[in-house]
């Protein structure tokens, strides 16, 4: 009794209203509501599932173009040190066939040098020849007194020239 007089368990028709209204919008709610939040918080956790797995495959992606990238740049740095090589293999054969042209150039001009002073050398000697003639031929007037005829005059001026490039020769 003393619960009943406390207005606790008091139980009246404005109660059972309460209970009978709170059981009817549980039923509205249950067969319209519930069903509609339900649905609706499906579609938003398949959504975000769906951007996860877009995300991820991206993010996939990405990793795979970030290694072709990575691959490309070795390629062409692997390519830029061949091409880098090659240009050095043909600088130095470059520079070896200049060498070799130089070379064969200084050669060309040190034969042509020596061509020339052979030829001077052979030109003087032909000079101090034609001089020894003329000397021992006035000599040879001077000692004999008189002009010898021409057939003489050659015969001894040959023989001069003779004796003069056989002491030449023997001097070398």
């Amino acid at each position: 009794m003393y619960l009943a007089t406390a207005g606790l368990l008091d139980l009246s028709l404005s109660f059972l209203a309460e209970v009978i209204a709170f059981l009817v919008m549980i039923g509205i709610l249950a067969r319209w509501v519930y069903p509609r939040v339900l649905a609706a918080a499906e579609a938003r956790q398949r959504q975000v599932a769906e951007e996860l797995a877009a995300a991820e495959k991206a993010r996939q992606e990405a990793e795979q173009r970030l290694k072709d990238a990575e691959g490309t740049v070795r390629d062409a740095r692997a390519q830029a040190a061949e091409i880098i090589e090659g240009a050095n293999r043909t600088a130095e054969q470059l520079r070896a066939d200049i060498k070799a042209k130089a070379e064969e150039e200084a050669n060309r001009i040190i034969e042509g040098a020596r061509r020339e002073i052979e030829a001077e050398r052979q030109k003087a000697l032909e000079s101090v020849r034609a001089q020894v003639a003329d000397l021992v031929v006035a000599a040879t007037e001077r000692v004999v007194e008189e002009s010898l005829d021409g057939e003489r005059h050659r015969r001894l001026i040959e023989k001069a020239i003779k004796e003069v490039a056989g002491n030449g020769a023997s001097r070398r």
